[in-house]
């Protein structure tokens, strides 16, 4: 007789757990992966089978077989196989996430079967297939001689020595299959993406497929387009502004061995890559790696219990990698770090500028631009050459003050002030993204002084067109075009390769951005990288906040001088003397982490501990502060009575953003030694809560911010 066991999808705490299912005999397709139509509790609901089970009837309780129901059909091929399935339960308790949550990362978006309620009845509802746009095929694949014909012509130059290194212990994990990790620790422009596609054509060489994770992948055209012109029609691309056809169809490619390398954001870990030989984690430092809703995995930590379980290589590439990753290297063996000190090109590095805008400020200047800043913008325009300015805070100004009462307008239902957006006049909340008109006058006493604080990029830009403006009359030159790119100018589809096309054209640009502009830009003429405001990060009540400030810095001033121009980056700050501020201006990661570290270590945090924040939230304040501090104390218990020494909670307080969209935010901070399984505390607190309709409750395992 045949069982499974199987996770039933629907979203309900107290059915988190397998079921057990019998097979009937006559039924065939039953395989690990496939989603399955079952009877549970008098309604029908989909099951994805984690584990087929043959036993003798001999050994069969006839007793216990009577209580089993039986599948009532087969609704798909395998989504996943057995190593699926052990990621599946492993992210579940990993991360304290329901197990359904994390079956729904391994399925095609918008493709999986699902049971709706129609009335009082359950209704099965399949995914409509997608039809082929007319003179839409799957163009073949080449062989795997032929892949390597085609990578070969193009890798016709000999790589630096920090390159051959680099690819030299890739390859060498490949070829091995026992699971390790290469750090390539390498400066901007150190040439990091050749490495990572001659290891490729390694991984294919040995008829093994490759998926390699960007950030963004919006953000990122460039990077893509050097992977497509590599290896061509065996590239798939998965992003989430795809639509779920276009993503289906990629995912089915990959499924299907046409496609065996590939590219994509965060999710792309998960798609059904048979034979997997590389996973590579470009940016590896990046917050977009973790996943801020059920399950709250990090890509990074997942990918190395993936590349364990197959075998596979993990390849980490950053300028500045995680902290955690550079003490990793220190303590595992089976994880390598290779360093690329210098450009690939054998440019140096630019020279980096602090500015103190309280020494501007003293000397009677009221601009955002210092004048450095502005003599080294005109200059490099004059030439015909590129200027990136970057600004960490999108809209007008970050909030409105009345100068009489002091009344500064906020989000009615995040605990946060709106910020100001010109156009329009609107304010604006960037977290719930609700909008309201500006009034006039204060609401509160009438006064007509609000006073606009703070800068966004819309604010920045009016500036920067303004003394562009005035340069252009006073010297006859022309002006220069300017391309501002936030999450404002590129909320719709394509927005960010139209934005970056235009600042590629040839002759004098500035582009103006968010931190997003500090990611993957290669252009060959940017003379002058300008940070107008390096203290946004800074400011930020997070543990990470320094580590923040310091990769961004270092990051964005590498886009300067990449090509046969010297660079410059010129950093404004207020906070002059912060130590990640002046180590990034030097370049000097060893001076940062002298300084880091031991705060880290005497505050209990990573890399020295493990930390599981247990995030508490609902719309009736009293009641969400209530179930806080309930299970604060089962977690308190928890530490006295089993997991002892070493182990710390800081008990029930408000979230830094203790309001957000409506809903009161309380959370309960778990400290851990570093390299405890930190889960076998939250979990069993978690599992025996009863559910509350008010209340929602959700653990964030090694959480990337505080807030």
């Amino acid at each position: 007789m045949r069982t499974v066991s199987l996770v039933l999808d629907i979203q309900t705490q107290s059915l988190d757990s397998l079921y057990t299912y019998v097979v009937p005999a006559d039924m065939v397709g039953v395989e690990v992966g496939c989603a399955v139509l079952v009877e549970f509790s008098a309604r029908r609901a989909i099951g994805y089978v984690m584990e087929v089970c043959e036993r003798p009837d001999s050994e069969i309780d006839p007793t216990s077989v009577s209580r089993l129901k039986p599948l009532l059909s087969v609704l798909s091929s395998p989504y996943f196989d057995e190593d699926g399935a052990a990621l599946v339960q492993f992210i579940a308790h990993e991360y304290v996430a329901p197990l359904s949550a994390c079956v729904h990362l391994l399925t095609p978006v918008g493709r999986a079967p699902k049971v709706v309620k129609r009335g009082d009845m359950w209704e099965l509802q399949k995914p409509a297939r997608r039809r082929k746009k007319k003179g839409e095929a799957e163009a073949p694949v080449p062989l795997d001689e032929d892949i390597a014909e085609a990578a070969e012509a193009r890798e016709g130059f000999a790589l630096t020595e920090g390159q051959a290194a680099a690819l030299t212990c890739v390859d060498a994990c490949i070829d091995r299959c026992a699971g390790e990790t290469c750090v390539v620790d390498g400066v901007t422009g150190s040439g990091k993406t050749e490495v990572y596609l001659r290891a490729i054509r390694h991984a294919l060489e040995l008829g093994r497929g490759a998926i390699v994770l960007v950030p963004e992948i919006a953000l990122t055209p460039q990077t893509v387009s050097r992977f497509e012109g590599r290896f061509g029609d065996t590239v798939a691309v998965m992003h989430s502004r795809m639509t779920a056809g276009e993503r289906f169809d990629q995912w089915e490619a990959v499924r299907l061995g046409k496609k065996r390398v590939v590219v994509g954001a965060r999710s792309a870990l998960f798609c059904p890559m048979a034979t997997l030989g590389l996973i590579i984690i470009d940016e590896e430092h990046e917050s977009t790696y973790k996943q801020e809703s059920a399950p709250r995995y990090h890509a990074r930590d997942v990918a190395a219990w993936m590349a364990q379980r197959t075998g596979a290589a993990l390849v980490l590439g950053s300028a500045t990698p995680s902290i955690e990753t550079l003490c990793r290297c220190k303590v595992d063996d089976m994880w390598h770090r290779v360093v690329l000190p210098t450009r690939a090109n054998g440019k140096p590095m630019p020279e980096v500028r602090i500015i103190d805008m309280a020494k501007e400020f003293g000397r009677g200047s009221r601009s955002m631009f210092a004048k450095e800043l502005q003599e080294n913008l005109f200059a490099a325009v004059d030439a015909g050459r590129k200027v990136v300015l970057m600004l960490n805070q999108r809209g007008f100004a970050n909030f409105l003050l009345c100068r009489d009462c002091g009344y500064v307008p906020e989000c009615t239902t995040c605990s946060v002030s709106l910020t100001y957006h010109e156009v329009g006049r609107k304010l604006v909340c960037h977290h719930c993204g609700k909008t309201s008109q500006a009034p006039v006058t204060c609401p509160v006493c009438g006064s007509p002084y609000l006073k606009k604080f703070g800068a966004g990029t819309q604010r920045v830009e009016m500036e920067l067109r303004r003394i562009l403006d005035d340069h252009a009359s006073a010297t006859g030159r022309p002006l220069p075009r300017v391309v501002r790119m936030d999450s404002d100018t590129t909320a719709t589809r394509d927005a960010h390769e139209k934005l970056l096309a235009e600042f590629g054209q040839p002759g004098a640009a500035v582009l103006l951005g968010t931190q997003m502009i500090a990611k993957g830009l290669d252009f060959d003429d940017v003379v002058l990288v300008g940070v107008i405001n390096a203290d946004t990060q800074l400011r930020l009540p997070d543990f990470r906040s320094a580590e923040r400030t310091f990769d961004l810095v270092e990051q964005v001033a590498g886009r300067a001088g990449r090509g046969h121009f010297e660079g410059r980056v010129l950093v404004q700050t207020y906070m002059h003397d912060a130590m990640a501020i002046l180590a990034a201006a030097h370049y000097d990661r060893k001076r940062f982490l002298a300084d880091e570290l031991p705060k880290r270590k005497m505050l209990g945090y990573p890399p020295y501990a493990r930390l599981a924040n247990i995030l508490v939230w609902g719309t009736e304040e009293g009641a969400v502060r209530a179930e806080a501090e309930v299970l604060a104390k089962r977690v308190q218990e928890q530490i006295d009575d089993i997991v002892g020494d070493g182990w710390q909670s800081l008990g029930a307080a408000p979230c830094a953003i203790d309001k957000l969209r409506g809903q009161h935010r309380w959370h309960i901070l778990i400290k851990a030694p570093a390299g405890a399984d930190i889960s076998k505390l939250a979990e069993p607190v978690i599992r025996k809560r009863r559910a509350n309709k008010k209340v929602n409750v959700a653990v964030d395992v090694d959480p990337y911010s505080l807030l």
